[in-house]
Formats: structure tokens, C-alpha cells, sequence
């Protein structure tokens, strides 16, 4: 595989070069095949052997019938002919069985490389290219589009096998029917254009299709992202309307597509029947010499048999051609977007740094602040340092390693120690150390399993300051020689903020040797930094020390008067006295600054503490709730009948009998058409040697034609009944599972991977839409042809009903035995599959860290063995298959020699029509017989994404969302909020959070949360996130859990710690529901200080948001949110940490707003800075 990756890493760079277009196209599958050319040239030399194998049945056939027909010869040819039969038939199974294990490992590796290829190209893609396409995009490109090739490979020698066949096949025909064949090959012809038409036109309906997946699988990862918000704002269902609208639509194509394939279905099933009858036709009325004997019309149809795989194959093969197409198109567009400029950066040694056509110059060992407002562009600053932003002009040189702390931490789904260690070996000594710097230490004791705690995707069981700090804590731990440090003291507490500056980043820190750039908008820790930058719009305005600027009386002492009053005089106080005094002296200050709150609110983390430091004493050993994240449950055994039954009542029983029946109906048809035509070769012996009258032939040919054209009609009834069955089931499967997963408690989101439930609305609803569908209509049609077939041969040779009841029973076991095997590995492979997808889209969202610590060959390696770990339930599987069609062929290869035999025993009581009718349709089971077992299997396989689906659709959901009991259309009219010994856990296995609070808030009051865990848990009470263990919270006097989850949240407002917008438009982030006028909005546009930017968009409020708000800076997001609290107008808003990301100047702003426009609310502010809870009432 790794060869592959580099292969085409070359390849792609060479083409690169010579095509100019917008991306280098068609070099992708050229490609995979110089790379896999052995294996191709192998299976195709397989294939070409067989094909040659099987026309030598129908000439043995031939023999066969001309040996009943002539009673004189010996008998001991016919066992000859039996038993050549029989040979032929076993190498043919075993030369084909050799192809298939080849294309199929050849089809394993394509996907794998594909994946690999995705993952590296993601790992070193450039921001311009990433905006191209999202995430849940690039997470497609490895799951569908990967598969579609995977798919293809174990087809593609049809594309010269086919036509091969169909050749020799007419070669044949010609020796028979002599030019009489032309007719039927008219026929076929005719067929190609039709067929065109049709791939055509679906190849657009894909297209359509694919285009409405990715809109859908766009919106429901940002529902998954975004589900705290959905819930806080209590805005599921916009959401739900919104992408049932789009489901809506993509079920639309689905059924054009759906009717459209029943066309091509019935044109197909009417080939065989029309090309025969064009060609007897012909050939009884070109003269009357020609007369249809047995010999000649049932070894014509048997070469027409054989002509119909190819023929029914054709179809099928351009429209995977088709999809693979599109597929390919992705694929390339992705692969060939621009890398990141590596040479943007010298990492050499000279220290000059230039930016906007600025230049900086950064000595080692120094640490520099970066101050400025907010859109200022401090963090582009960072991210053109690292290299992620496109250089116009001018370069980059930076001494030695680097490490980055990102704005908003980007955590990984592993234990808390992994998180820190990030690759590097283990050191304990230096990692106690960086542990203590970073303030973790009692955090650690808070965690069940303390640094073994197992943190869920992107770090959800920790609090935003835990996750920061824990990012920090990575960046110290690695030991580079430069520091980039985005903002990483802004959310955490301001006391915890003070320590982390003086043990890790200050110039007493474990980083005192280091060259540290760090953003910060905390002036306090400004008088002890060694430079300044101050930005202002991008450009560098001035550069220097804290005194120099100060004395400058630039637009950085213009800043500091308005905002450094009072710590400016601190600084100047303490400016005699030695930095220990200096901070106790300020610790001092911050202990009076925090007794000044009449009373601060509960500081529990202490009882906590308390707690936790008893029970690890008691119980080091493994702890329930240590591991967050479960193995994905994984069904076992048999799938539950009523599974199957809840997917054919979801179609309609209605439906799914009517088409049942005209199958059944048109199987019919066949038989009798084969029995007519058997019949019509008896006339040859009847009327030998005198003129053949015309109306009897008219007859034979007119009911022959009908009952051929009859089938297709049944066939195409049926197809479209199932077609609007599968529909109506797709349709009310994927509505349950959307509806259910917005209605399940946050509980579910924080210890389920998002990777796993994007499986289910990705993986699973493709499987019902698509799969399911067609190997459940290829299941009925195998199952009556394998009936049809044991009813003929009976007919025609009553004795070897003794020889079906031993098969049947042999066929039962092997295909039990298979079908368990083969499920249990189906079902492993899509469960080590959601990892893959898991870990990828991990990476994309830390994509900026990987990169600046360079660990993209770890991050590699860590894919290649995911990926592994799923090939190895994909190979047994492989192999199973191969297994099964050894012996079911072998049982197949047995129905035609003793039929044969049979024959051979009985010959003088049998016509020869008879025998060629048995012999040819027992020589077409084989076939049968394989296909039924593998859409069985399929059938049962694909039937577990019902299954799956259905795991979800049965979670517990959280309380109902409207119940009977209303609160009054004004409530909460005052704001009174009064918690009454209010308890509450997280889990119920987890210690109480919360230990019996009992507190009164009156109306208006604006209350200060502070502490050092535990704030945000308060409010997730307040919303009924978390449910209470014990007492209750009355809000206006009504207790909040009588309440509706709905009535209750969009009565409340809070503005949450991590700013979460949606990809749509501005307007749709502000109001979903489209309750408001736009003079509305432009209002709180406004107070949120916002309108100047929005009105400089072009697009205005119609501006498209990208996924998670991206092309926002944090501090912009986090004032949407601010517009969105003004929107809702209600009596409580809580404020959590909301002024976190953003400069003091730009805090102020919205604390002003929110004293002038909140003045009438209760308003609960959790804080980390002091100044934004200075004016709290308490």
C-alpha cells in the first residue's frame, strides 16, 4: 500500500505540471492500473479460459440429444457425454472461482490505496483547497467513492469478456441457424442505443443524487456538531425541516431513478424471448426445408442463455462505469487541489520574520505579545507563522521545531495522558512537571480514571478551560524551540490564567529559554513580556517594549488608559518591588477583588475535591465511567426475522404482494414458453419429410412471441411497485432515525462518537436507499428461477425428484454455514470501519496542530493500521465467498450430470425435445443457484443496516419536547429563579456534580458564577441537559421539569462557551424559523456590533456561513451568538464565559450592551476575568 501512496504522490506531481486546467484530469485510473498490472493480467488470462470453457456445454448438449435421438447407438456414449458434462462443468467452476478471489483482492487493495491517498492528500492539502469541500465531503470521497472503485474492479474484464462472448456465441449460432441469426442480432443491436439512453440519463439522476447526499450529510454534521446549541435554543425541529426538505428532494431523483431502472428491466428481460423469436421466426419462414428439430432450437437456447449474461450484464456494467465516473471526477478534483506551500517557511537560521509586507524580528529565547481587537488578525499572524496561510510575497524563517496551542484546543479521542504525550516517549519526570505547570494536577483527581480518563471526541468530558490547558500542557510537553500561542489563557479562570503565566509561559516558566509568540488580550501579564506587537487591521502598527509603548503615546497607550487603569497602577505600585512580592502583592489584590462579591456563589469544587481524594484512596482499581466512548455495539447471530418484517411493512404489504405475484406470474411464462418450444421441435419428427402447413407455424410463432412479451410486462409491474415500496420504506426509515436522534438526550451525544451516527445517516441509509432494493428484487427473481428449473427437470424426468431431496438438504447446511460466517464478517467490517471515518475527520478538524508539530507520518501510520484492522474482516470474507461458490457449483455441476444421466438411463420412454428442455435448463442452474445464495446473503447482509438503523431509532429519547402542561405565553415574567437542594450527576454511575444547592435569585439581579468546575453543569441544569438526581429549580414558581423541553429552552437564552454556528446563511444562523423582519435583525446586528462588517459583506445577511463558522474569526462568531441572544428577547440569559475569545475593548462593547439592552433580565455570568463580573449585583 505504501508503495501505491507514493506512486501516486509522484505521478500526481508530474502531471501537475502538464495540464493547466483547473485541475489535471483522467490520470487517475491509468494509474491504479500500471500499479496493480500483474493482478489485472493474471485474472484476465483466468477469464479467458473460462469464457472459452463454457460453449464447450451447449456443443456436448448437441451430442447429447443427437445420442437420444438415435436409438442404434451404444449406450456407453451416452455415460461419455455425461460424465465430459460433468468435467467440463467442475474446471469451468474452478478457473472462474481462481478469477473471482483475484478481482476481488484486486478490488480490496484499490480501495485501500484510495483511502490512503485521501488521508495523505488531506494531511498536507492547503487551506484553499480545504475550503473547496467540507469535511463530511472529504469523509464521502473515503467511504462512497473509494467503495464505488472497489466495486468496479471486481468488473471490469467485462468490458473485453463480454463482447468476447457475445462474438463466439453468434459464431456458433451461425453453425446452427445459419444466417437466420442476423435477426436476432438486428435485434441486439437495436438494443444499444436504448440502452445509452438509459446509462445517460441515469449517469444525471446520480449526479443529481450524490449532490443532494452531500447537501444532507453537510447539515446533519452540523447538527451533530452543533446538537448543544440545537438543544440550548430549542431549534431541532428547523433543523429536522430542513433536511427532510432536502431528503424529500433526493427521494424524488431516487424514484426517476428507480422507474427509470424498471425500463431498462423490462427491455432486458423482453431481449432473450424477442432475439429467439426473431431468430426461429426467420428461420422457419425463410424456406420450407427448415424445420425446427431439438438438436438445433435447444442448442441455440442454450448459447442464447449463455449470450444472456453478457447481454444483462452490459447494462449494469456501464451504469457502475457511470458512477465510478463521477466518482473518479471527485476523487481527482480532490487529489489535485493545491498542497500547502512548504517553502513558504526556511527553517534555518537567520530570525527575520516578515508578514503583510511587515517585517518582524523575533530573537531567540524571547517571549512577545501579540495584542490587538478583535478581526485584527492575530490569529492569521499565527496561522502565516506555520505556514497555513498563503504567502503573496516574502518569506518565513524559523529556527528549530514548534509546537502550537490553537485558539480553540483541538483535543483527540484518547486518554488524557495520550493528549499530552502527543507521540513523543515518555518521560515522568517531565511530565509530572508540565502536569503541575499546567494546573491539571486537580483536575486529574476529578476524572474517574485520573490520567488514564478517557477523553471523548473532540474532548467533551472536559471543560473549556480543562481542554485548553490540557493543549497547552501538550505544546510544553513536546519541548520545541518555538511557541506559538494562540490566546490559550483566555478560557481559563483569571487566577488559574495567573499561574499558568508564571510556571509555563512567563519569564520564570518552564518555557524561559524558549522563543514564545503568544496572543493574548490579558494586559495584566503585558508589563513582563519582552516585546509587543500591537495589529491593528492586519498590519504591524507598533513594535517594542511595555514602557516604550506606554511612553510612545501610540494607539497601544490609548488602549491601556482606557482599560489598564486600575492594573496599570498596580504594575507601577509594585514596580520596586522583587517579583515574588510582586505577586503575592497582586495575589492579594486578586483575593480582595474576589471577596468583593457580597458573596461569591458556591465554591463546591473544594467538597468536591474532597470527595474525589476519599474514593481514589478506596478504589484505584479500573472504575466503571472511566471509558467514556463504549465499543460500538455490534449485533450477533441470525438478523431477527422482525427485522426483515419491519422493512417490508415500512414498504407496504400491498406493494410487496402485488410485485411478488407478477413474478411469480411471469416465471410462469417462461416455463411455458420453454415447454411450447419443446413442444414445437416434436413437430419435426411429426411431420418429417412432408411440407410443414403454414397456420400451424403462424401458431407456434405468434404464442411463442406473446408469452415472451408477457414477461417482460410482469417483470417491468413488478419492478415499479417494488421501486415505490423501497421508496416509501427509505422514506420512513431515514424520517424515524432523524426524528429520534434530535430527540435523544445530550448524555448519548457526549459517549457516542459523531463518526458512528454520521455511519448510520451515511453508510446505512445509502444501504436501504440503494442495496437493499436491488438484492431483495434479484432474491425473488433467483429463488422462482431456481424453483422453475427443479419443476422442469422433474417434469421431464420424473426419477431425479430422489436426487433433489439429498441436494436440497446438502444446500441448506452449506448455505446456513455460509450466510452466519459471512454476516458476522459483514457486520464486523462496517463496525472497524466507523474508526476510519472517526479518526479521520479528527484530523481534518486539527489539521493546523498536526501540522505545526510535523507529526504527519504518526497521524499516517495510525490510519494505515485502522484501515488494516477493517481489511482484516474484509479478506475472510473475501475468501468465504469462494468457499461457497466452490460447492454450491460443485452441487450445480452434480443437478446437470445426473439429469444428463437420467436421460441417458430413460432415453427410449423420452422425446428428445424433453431432454434437451431438462439438460439446457439444468445446465442455466448452476448460475441460479449461485446467485440465490449470494443475494441471500447479500440480502441478509445489507439487511442489517435496517437493523442498525433501527438500534437508534429505539434510544430512550429525553423528555417530551411539548407537553400538556403550558406555561403562560409570557413566562417567565419576572425572572425569579429559586433552586431548592438541587442534585445532580452527569451519569447515573458517575459521583453528584452538584451537592444540594439551595439559593434564591430575585428578578433583574445580575449574578457573578465563579469556580473552578462546575459552572457550566449549573446550567445545563437550568436547561434540563442534565437532569435532576434530586430537588428542584422553580423559575417564576413553576417547576421547570413539569414543563415541555421546548417551552421551557426557547423561554430562556443563554450564550454558550464555544460560539457554534451552522453552514447556511447569516440570517438563517440568527433566526431559523424566520420569525423576525430583517429591520429586526439589522437592529441586533447592530448592538452587537456587527452591522459595519455584515454591511460590508456583499452578500449581507444572505452571507454563506462554512461549516462551523470558518470564514468567521472566533471573536466574530461569539458576537453572532451575542445578535442571537438580543433576537430571542426572554427574561434569563446566561452568559457562559462569552467574552472568553474576544480583546478587552471589544468585552467592554458587550458588556455595555448587555447592561443597557439585559437591564430588565436575571443574568447569570460564568467568568473567568474579573472585569466581566465586576458589576454583578452578587
Amino acid at each position: 500500500m505504501e508503495e501505491t501512496g507514493k506512486k501516486k504522490e509522484k505521478k500526481k506531481k508530474k502531471k501537475k505540471k502538464d495540464s493547466e486546467s483547473e485541475y489535471p484530469n483522467s490520470w487517475l485510473v491509468p494509474t491504479i492500473a500500471k500499479t496493480f498490472k500483474g493482478v489485472l493480467l493474471e485474472s484476465a488470462f483466468f477469464k479467458l479460459i473460462q469464457d472459452l470453457l463454457s460453449f464447450a456445454s451447449p456443443q456436448l448438449l448437441k451430442l447429447m440429444i443427437s445420442f437420444t435421438q438415435d436409438k442404434s447407438s451404444h449406450a456407453w456414449t451416452g455415460y461419455l457425454y455425461a460424465v465430459l458434462l460433468l468435467v467440463v462443468a467442475f474446471l469451468q467452476s474452478v478457473i472462474l472461482q481462481q478469477y473471482f478471489q483475484r478481482c476481488f483482492i484486486l478490488g480490496m487493495k484499490v480501495r485501500t490505496a484510495l483511502m490512503a491517498a485521501v488521508y495523505k492528500k488531506a494531511l498536507v492539502v492547503s487551506n484553499d483547497s480545504r475550503k473547496e469541500s467540507t469535511a463530511g465531503e472529504i469523509v464521502n470521497l473515503m467511504s462512497a467513492d473509494a467503495q464505488r472503485f472497489n466495486d468496479v474492479t471486481n468488473f471490469i474484464h467485462l468490458l473485453w469478456s463480454c463482447p468476447l462472448q457475445i462474438a463466439l456465441a453468434i459464431a456458433f449460432l451461425w453453425i446452427e441457424l445459419g444466417p437466420s441469426v442476423l435477426a436476432g442480432l438486428l435485434v441486439m443491436v437495436l438494443m444499444v442505443p436504448i440502452n445509452g439512453w438509459l446509462a445517460t440519463k441515469s449517469r444525471s439522476f446520480q449526479m443529481e443524487n450524490m449532490k443532494f447526499k452531500d447537501k444532507r450529510m453537510k447539515i446533519v454534521n452540523d447538527i451533530l456538531n452543533g446538537i448543544k446549541v440545537l438543544k440550548y435554543y430549542a431549534w431541532e425541529s428547523s433543523f429536522e425541516a430542513q433536511v427532510q426538505e432536502i431528503r424529500e428532494q433526493e427521494l424524488k431523483v431516487m424514484r426517476k431513478f428507480a422507474y427509470l431502472s424498471s425500463v431498462s428491466t423490462f427491455i432486458f428481460s423482453c431481449a432473450p424471448a424477442i432475439v429467439s423469436l426473431a431468430t426461429f421466426a426467420v428461420f422457419v419462414s425463410v424456406s420450407p426445408d427448415n424445420i425446427l428439430d431439438a438438436e438445433k432450437a435447444f442448442t441455440s437456447i442454450s448459447l442464447f442463455n449463455i449470450l444472456r449474461f453478457p447481454l444483462a450484464m452490459l447494462p449494469q456494467l456501464i451504469s457502475i462505469m457511470v458512477q465510478t465516473a463521477v466518482s473518479k471526477k471527485r476523487l481527482e478534483k480532490f487529489l489535485s487541489g493545491d498542497d500547502l506551500d512548504t517553502m513558504a517557511i526556511a527553517r534555518d537560521d537567520s530570525h527575520m520574520i516578515i508578514l503583510f509586507s511587515v517585517s518582524l524580528d523575533i530573537k531567540p529565547g524571547r517571549l512577545v505579545a501579540v495584542v490587538g481587537a478583535v478581526g485584527s488578525g492575530k490569529t492569521s499572524l499565527i496561522s502565516a507563522l506555520l505556514g497555513e496561510l498563503h504567502s503573496l510575497k516574502g518569506r518565513i524563517n524559523i529556527k528549530g521545531s514548534v509546537a502550537f496551542v490553537p485558539q480553540q484546543a483541538w483535543i483527540q479521542n484518547a486518554t488524557l495522558k495520550d493528549n499530552v504525550l502527543f507521540g513523543s516517549d515518555v518521560n515522568e519526570e517531565r511530565y509530572r512537571s508540565v502536569v503541575e505547570g499546567c494546573a491539571l494536577g486537580p483536575d486529574l483527581d476529578l476524572l474517574p480514571g485520573r490520567d488514564q480518563t478517557e477523553i471523548g471526541e473532540k474532548g467533551i468530558n472536559l471543560s473549556g478551560g480543562q481542554k485548553q490547558r490540557v493543549s497547552l500542557a501538550r505544546a510544553v510537553y513536546s519541548s520545541a524551540d518555538v511557541y506559538f500561542l494562540d490566546d490559550p489563557l483566555s478560557a481559563v479562570d483569571s487566577h488559574v490564567g495567573k499561574h499558568l503565566f508564571e510556571r509555563v509561559i512567563g519569564p520564570k516558566g518552564l518555557l524561559k529559554d524558549k522563543t514564545r509568540i503568544l496572543v493574548t488580550h490579558g494586559i495584566s501579564f503585558l508589563p513582563y513580556v519582552d516585546e509587543i506587537v500591537v495589529l491593528v487591521n492586519g498590519v504591524v502598527s507598533e513594535v517594542g517594549s511595555y514602557d516604550g509603548l506606554r511612553a510612545s503615546k501610540g494607539a497601544f497607550s490609548e488602549f491601556l488608559e482606557t482599560y489598564g487603569k486600575d492594573e496599570s497602577s498596580n504594575a507601577n505600585a509594585n514596580k520596586g518591588l522583587s517579583p515574588i512580592q510582586r505577586t503575592s502583592l497582586q495575589e492579594c489584590i486578586f483575593v480582595c477583588t474576589k471577596a468583593c462579591f457580597i458573596y461569591i456563589f458556591f465554591v463546591f469544587s473544594v467538597s468536591l475535591r474532597k470527595n474525589s481524594s476519599v474514593r481514589s484512596k478506596k478504589d484505584s482499581g479500573d472504575k466503571k465511567g472511566q471509558r467514556l466512548i463504549e465499543k460500538e455495539a455490534m449485533e450477533t447471530g441470525r438478523v431477527k426475522f422482525s427485522v426483515y418484517l419491519q422493512y417490508l411493512r415500512s414498504m407496504g404489504w400491498c406493494l410487496v404482494t402485488w410485485s411478488f405475484l407478477f413474478y411469480f406470474i411471469q416465471n410462469v411464462a417462461i416455463i411455458g414458453q420453454n415447454v411450447w418450444l419443446s413442444d414445437w421441435t416434436d413437430d419435426s419428427v411429426e411431420y418429417f419429410n412432408t411440407t410443414y402447413p403454414n397456420h400451424i407455424r403462424d401458431t407456434r410463432i405468434g404464442v411463442f412471441g406473446a408469452l415472451g412479451v408477457a414477461q417482460g410486462f410482469l417483470v417491468f409491474l413488478g419492478t415499479i411497485l417494488l421501486a415505490d415500496g423501497s421508496i416509501s420504506a427509505s422514506r420512513t426509515l431515514h424520517t424515524s432515525l432523524l426524528s429520534n436522534i434530535l430527540k435523544v438526550p445530550m448524555m448519548f451525544f457526549d459517549t457516542t462518537p459523531s463518526g458512528r451516527i454520521v455511519n448510520r445517516f451515511a453508510k446505512d441509509i445509502f444501504t436501504v436507499d440503494e442495496m437493499i432494493p436491488m438484492s431483495f428484487r434479484s432474491w425473488i427473481l433467483c429463488l422462482l428461477g431456481v424453483l422453475g428449473t427443479l419443476f422442469v427437470i422433474c417434469l421431464a424426468t420424473p426419477i431425479f425428484t430422489a436426487v433433489v431431496v439429498p441436494m436440497a438438504v446438502i444446500y441448506y447446511f452449506v448455505q446456513r454455514f455460509y450466510v452466519a460466517t459471512s454476516r458476522q464478517l459483514r457486520r464486523l467490517d462496517s463496525v472497524s470501519r466507523s474508526p476510519i471515518y472517526s479518526h479521520f475527520g479528527e484530523t481534518v478538524s486539527g489539521l493546523s496542530v498536526i501540522r505545526a508539530y510535523g507529526h504527519q507520518q504518526r497521524f499516517l501510520k495510525q490510519n494505515e493500521d485502522t484501515i488494516d484492522q477493517n481489511l482484516k474482516s474484509v479478506y475472510p470474507w473475501i475468501v468465504s465467498n469462494r468457499w461457497l461458490a466452490m460447492r454450491l457449483e460443485s452441487l450445480g455441476n452434480l443437478v446437470v450430470f445426473f439429469s444428463a444421466l437420467f436421460a441417458v438411463i430413460s432415453r427410449d420412454s423420452l422425446n428428445s425435445g424433453l431432454v434437451g428442455l431438462s439438460i439446457s435448463y439444468a445446465l442455466n442452474v448452476t448460475q441460479t443457484l449461485n446467485w440465490l445464495v449470494r443475494m441471500t446473503s447479500e440480502l441478509e447482509t445489507n439487511i442489517v443496516a435496517v437493523e442498525r438503523v433501527r438500534e437508534y431509532v429505539e434510544i430512550k429519547n429525553e423528555a417530551p419536547w411539548i407537553t400538556t402542561n403550558h406555561p403562560p405565553d409570557d413566562w417567565p415574567t419576572d425572572g425569579n429563579i429559586h433552586f431548592e437542594n438541587y442534585k445532580v450527576r452527569y451519569r447515573p454511575e458517575l459521583e453528584l456534580i452538584l451537592h444540594g444547592i439551595t439559593c434564591d435569585i430575585q428578578s433583574t439581579e445580575k449574578i457573578g458564577l465563579v469556580g473552578r468546575t462546575g459552572k457550566s453543569s449549573l446550567t445545563n441544569c437550568l436547561f434540563r441537559i442534565i437532569e435532576a438526581s434530586e430537588g428542584q429549580i422553580l423559575v417564576d414558581g413553576i417547576d421547570i421539569s413539569t414543563l415541555g423541553l421546548h417551552d421551557l429552552r426557547s423561554r430562556l437564552t443563554i450564550i454558550p462557551q464555544d460560539p457554534v454556528l451552522f453552514s447556511g446563511t447569516l440570517r438563517m444562523n440568527l433566526d431559523p424559523f424566520e420569525k423576525s423582519s430583517d429591520e429586526e435583525i439589522w437592529t441586533v446586528l447592530e448592538l452587537a456590533h456587527l452591522k459595519d462588517y455584515v454591511r460590508g459583506l456583499p452578500t449581507g445577511l444572505q452571507h454563506e456561513v462554512s461549516e462551523g463558522g470558518e470564514n468567521l474569526s472566533v471573536g466574530q462568531r461569539q458576537l453572532l451568538c451575542l445578535a442571537r441572544a438580543l433576537l430571542r428577547k426572554s427574561r434569563i440569559l446566561i452568559l457562559d464565559e462569552a467574552t472568553a475569545a474576544v480583546d478587552l475593548e471589544t468585552d467592554d462593547l458587550i458588556q455595555n450592551t448587555i447592561r443597557t439592552e439585559f437591564s430588565h433580565c436575571t443574568v447569570l455570568t460564568i467568568a473567568h476575568r474579573l472585569n466581566t463580573i465586576l458589576d454583578s449585583s452578587r
